[in-house]
């Protein structure tokens, strides 16, 4: 017999809730720091997406009592929120702090869209069809540019060898492919 997690009995997250974290979050915090958001957290709060089961962040720097007030917030909100960024999955993309677009701030705590170059190469390596989807999306709103695809690919190559779960060789075709497609697209217009 399966046991249903409480996470599996969440419901989904919407704009709504990702606005409340973000309040709650920053009356409950210590001190300040920065919250990074990816994946569908970035697509509610942009608009291409609904909803998301997950609200995946990155802390950095790190808030004081952002633990705490993460385990209380869980409960009270009734949401997941995952520790995970592009960088748990890829290695770091230089200057990926001065590409990570600044959402608010509340209380002290700044919040921001994790840099969406490192976003798209990070679900362009997973490559499922709601990945390369959210891509497409990122892209047609203008979030991250083809140039800047392919030149931070390029720089993280050599460190994909630390990180044993990625493909080099299909990663960089999902790449080369994502961008042959989209340029493509560009001339049709």
């Amino acid at each position: 017999m399966l046991r249903r997690t409480a996470k599996n009995m969440r419901p989904n997250v919407d704009n709504k809730k990702i606005e409340q974290l973000m309040q709650a979050l920053g009356k409950e915090a210590r001190g300040s720091g920065c919250i990074y958001f990816t994946g569908g957290a970035s697509a509610l709060l942009i608009g291409w997406r609904s909803s998301t089961v997950d609200v995946d962040i990155r802390l950095d720097p790190e808030p004081p009592g952002i633990f705490e007030a993460i385990a209380k917030l869980k409960q009270e909100l009734n949401i997941n929120i995952e520790l995970a960024s592009p960088q748990d999955f890829l290695p770091p993309l230089p200057g990926w702090r001065d590409r990570s677009v600044f959402i608010s701030k509340q209380g002290k705590i700044s919040f921001y869209h994790y840099d969406f170059t490192a976003q798209a190469l990070s679900k362009l390596s997973r490559g499922f069809e709601r990945d390369i989807n959210d891509v497409q999306a990122m892209y047609e709103q203008r979030l991250f540019s083809l140039t800047k695809l392919g030149d931070c690919f390029e720089a993280i190559a050599p460190e994909l060898i630390r990180f044993p779960s990625i493909d080099p060789d299909m990663l960089r075709t999902n790449v080369e492919n994502f961008i042959e497609l989209n340029e493509g697209k560009q001339e049709e217009s």
